[in-house]
């Protein structure tokens, strides 16, 4: 284990429970809030000026971030090159509904296929930092890929715990790279009591979705890179698909840390947030909506989009927090509307996204329909992995 350096960049100062601010030391090993058993949260010197000249330009992935990373030695980073992914431009879908701008940021480009690679990648390295020897994930597929991926491309130990009814390729993928995988009935919440069980010892670090600080730090660097993409502006409305949220979270993190340092000018609006839910498993949009107190007592179902099927993500309430924030809303989209998303973009712009991508553009089209979303507006879709990895859910459905 290396830990701080004495030339360390990184701005690093502490943790803070997301519930009730309460701070924590940044240097031991922490997981979730011992206040509230809530989600860590890592703070920077945001009030020292910071140019943005400090972005490493011949850093071509996420890491060029550095000094508002929580890595503190250069020594103990496990990459794969993730991260600057393209921002493309999408003109036919574009001229066909008669939008002023539509883009799509392809996180499907990373190593292991998914976004996924940015969190895992910054949980490993900062696993390897803290002296862990080993890591446990619930998953739904492409968190266990990247988990068996970087602990691999670390010398750790990786134990993912999966419903059986995940694609194989992403079971065959974690073999692949070393990883124990358990598979289990039910949907990710299920996965989730048994990585408890099974972990009871404490003996492995749990890299469950928010119940570590860094994997949040990992997909804030999306944010970045749009608005670095965007030459400092942004967009009017982004579209994400939200399970368990953690990017949704950390991109809003991103650009309050952006307008903090001044790297974005006081008269950038910073877009109004969309989270996309699967209908099969919408706990987040049915708080939203008022429906349930919270989503605690949810049920819900497998979907086309097995990232969207968490029925209990932890980040709730930070999920809501950005919603209320931003101004933006929650949709819904059914398992037909992800298919028509999803050919829309490979018959329209080439690109074979996975369901979660698919969702996110029906979920734009409905609301334009409704008048939320306007054509003059900027708008931007995630497109949080790639659909290759689906084709045991997808074969066959290319046509109506």
């Amino acid at each position: 284990m290396k830990m701080v350096a004495s030339d360390s960049l990184s701005r690093l100062t502490a943790l803070h429970c997301s519930a009730c601010g309460t701070e924590y030391s940044a240097y031991p090993l922490q997981r979730v809030s011992a206040c509230c058993s809530l989600p860590l949260v890592a703070d920077y010197d945001l009030r020292e000026p910071l140019s943005r000249a400090v972005i490493d330009q011949n850093d071509t992935s996420m890491w060029r971030y550095g000094a508002l990373l929580p890595l503190l030695n250069h020594d103990n980073k496990v990459t794969l090159g993730e991260g600057l992914t393209p921002l493309l431009r999408l003109p036919r879908l574009a001229a066909r509904h008669e939008l002023s701008s539509l883009l799509l940021k392809d996180e499907g480009q990373n190593p292991t296929g998914s976004f996924k690679a940015r969190g895992l990648s910054m949980a490993v390295s900062k696993a390897k930092e803290l002296g862990v020897d080993g890591c446990i994930i619930p998953t739904a597929g492409n968190a266990g890929v990247a988990l068996a991926a970087y602990c691999a491309r670390a010398g750790l130990r990786a134990v993912v715990v999966m419903p059986r009814h995940t694609p194989q390729a992403f079971q065959e993928e974690c073999q692949w790279y070393g990883a124990e995988v358990e598979l289990v009935d039910g949907l990710i919440s299920d996965c989730g009591a048994r990585v408890r069980q099974r972990n009871a010892d404490g003996a492995l670090l749990d890299i469950s979705t928010l119940k570590e600080p860094y994997r949040l730090e990992g997909k804030k660097t999306m944010g970045y890179e749009i608005a670095e993409q965007l030459n400092w502006q942004l967009p009017d409305v982004l579209f994400y698909p939200a399970g368990g949220g953690t990017g949704l979270i950390g991109i809003w993190k991103a650009f309050q840390e952006m307008k903090a340092l001044g790297w974005l000018a006081p008269d950038v609006k910073l877009p109004r947030m969309v989270a996309v839910q699967a209908e099969n498993c919408c706990p987040l949009l049915e708080t939203y909506l008022g429906h349930q107190p919270n989503c605690h007592a949810y049920q819900g179902r497998a979907t086309l989009a097995n990232g969207l099927a968490v029925p209990h993500p932890l980040g709730e309430d930070l999920m809501l927090r950005v919603l209320r924030e931003s101004h933006g809303t929650v949709v819904s989209v059914s398992e037909e509307g992800m298919l028509d998303g999803m050919r829309d973009l490979g018959h329209q712009e080439g690109l074979f996204v996975a369901p979660e991508g698919g969702a996110v553009w029906t979920a734009a089209r409905q609301l334009l329909a409704t008048g939320w979303l306007h054509p003059d507006e900027q708008i931007l879709l995630l497109n949080t992995g790639n659909g290759q990895k689906y084709m045991d859910n997808v074969a066959g459905r290319a046509w109506k």
